[in-house]
């Protein structure tokens, strides 16, 4: 640890996560005087973190489903880790490096700052895995200097449960955009004579990816004239993970096409007129946020997340979460459209990422939280 400057700890469940969601802290804090060190499994992004200024620590970390005699090894490789570096703090992101990175750094007395970024699937299903889980955030988050939620509704929810305290509990815009990257870019009217829709994320059940199938499906029969495609990784650690056979068979159908995974979503975005996430739940879409800076309409399921950012008839449509027929109906709404109106939804997504999502503000929010939980070692 360089004496000169407090380090900061910064962990996820992948370099290639730290890299892409939290490029801009990671450019931030050095700006204002702070080391960085990366702390996440090798994936073949250690080398674009290292390049981005910061230190990297390899921690393994299994993303897939609780095992507690592995889990209770990533505690204590934490707990090592933080203990070897002492940094002034340490900030999680995703599940269990907030839950056992936050356990490790406040039983050092390191100030701990996590960002639940959404809930996942033990939380939209329920049952004994989330009654787990949420005895693990509630004793992760006891002594940690802040939590960051990324919409009203996933922060009520741990505030009323007693997960965290009130005063403890703070607000981001989701992980922000970087509006000069994601610029406007204008489809030409109808020349094609398609209307296009995309989805962008893992493919998992849980983001309602089969019933963009089953839409898709309904939209065709009765407008040939519409396409589909997924964009995003298949074969994800997660338990309603989409599985190979399943996107053969529909892109054997005709009803969509996969274009693989992309580290630069933005000529997908282009290709796209208009960005569909059916989520089951959400913290804040990160490909909704690019979609509406590039000027795209954002069609979304109404669920917790989504409504942060997408209001019907202004900016996108609105449709019901877990429900073929619902996301039709909006899809076809879309495609009946006047090529004017939706360049109206476009431009209101994009000037309300302008004013409420700029990653300027997560950045500075972080940046005063974390001057706030150490205090004199801030400089």
């Amino acid at each position: 640890m360089n004496a000169a400057k407090p380090e900061i700890v910064l962990s996820a469940n992948s370099c290639w996560n730290l890299v892409n969601f939290r490029g801009a802290l990671l450019k931030g804090l050095q700006e204002r005087g702070f080391q960085v060190t990366g702390a996440a499994p090798l994936d073949g992004s250690e080398g674009l973190l290292s390049r981005a200024g910061a230190a990297v620590e390899p921690i393994a970390i299994r993303s897939d489903g609780l095992n507690p005699l592995e889990d209770a090894r990533l505690a204590v490789r934490y707990w090592r880790l933080l203990r070897r570096r002492r940094p002034a703090a340490f900030c999680g992101f995703t599940a269990k490096p907030n839950v056992y990175g936050c356990l490790a750094a406040g039983q050092l007395g390191i100030p701990a700052i996590a960002n639940v970024s959404g809930l996942g699937t033990a939380f939209i299903r329920g049952g004994s895995l989330e009654k787990l889980i949420t005895g693990l955030y509630t004793a992760a988050f006891r002594r940690a200097a802040l939590v960051f939620f990324q919409n009203r509704e996933d922060r009520a929810l741990f505030v009323d449960r007693g997960i965290v305290r009130p005063e403890q509990a703070g607000l981001l815009p989701g992980s922000g955009v970087d509006l000069a990257r994601f610029r406007p870019t204008r489809r030409s009217g109808d020349a094609t004579g398609e209307t296009r829709f995309l989805f962008v994320g893992r493919l998992i059940g849980d983001k309602g990816v089969r019933e963009f199938a089953d839409a898709a499906r309904i939209v065709r029969a009765a407008r040939p004239d519409c396409r589909f495609a997924l964009l995003g990784p298949l074969g994800v650690a997660n338990r309603t993970a989409i599985t190979r056979e399943e996107l053969d068979g529909w892109v054997g159908e005709g009803i969509l096409d996969y274009r693989g995974a992309a580290d630069d979503v933005r000529p997908h975005l282009d290709w796209a007129d208009a960005i569909v996430l059916p989520s089951y739940r959400e913290g804040l879409s990160r490909v909704l946020l690019e979609g509406a800076a590039m000027e795209r309409p954002l069609l979304a399921s109404d669920v917790p997340g989504n409504r942060e950012l997408v209001r019907d008839g202004v900016n996108g449509l609105s449709f019901s979460v877990r429900s073929a027929d619902s996301m039709a109906e909006a899809m076809l709404r879309f495609a009946a459209m006047p090529f004017s109106q939706k360049q109206i939804l476009a431009a209101a997504a994009r000037r309300g990422v302008e004013v409420e999502f700029d990653e300027a503000i997560v950045v500075e929010r972080y940046v005063n939280a974390i001057r706030a939980a150490i205090g004199p070692a801030a400089g």
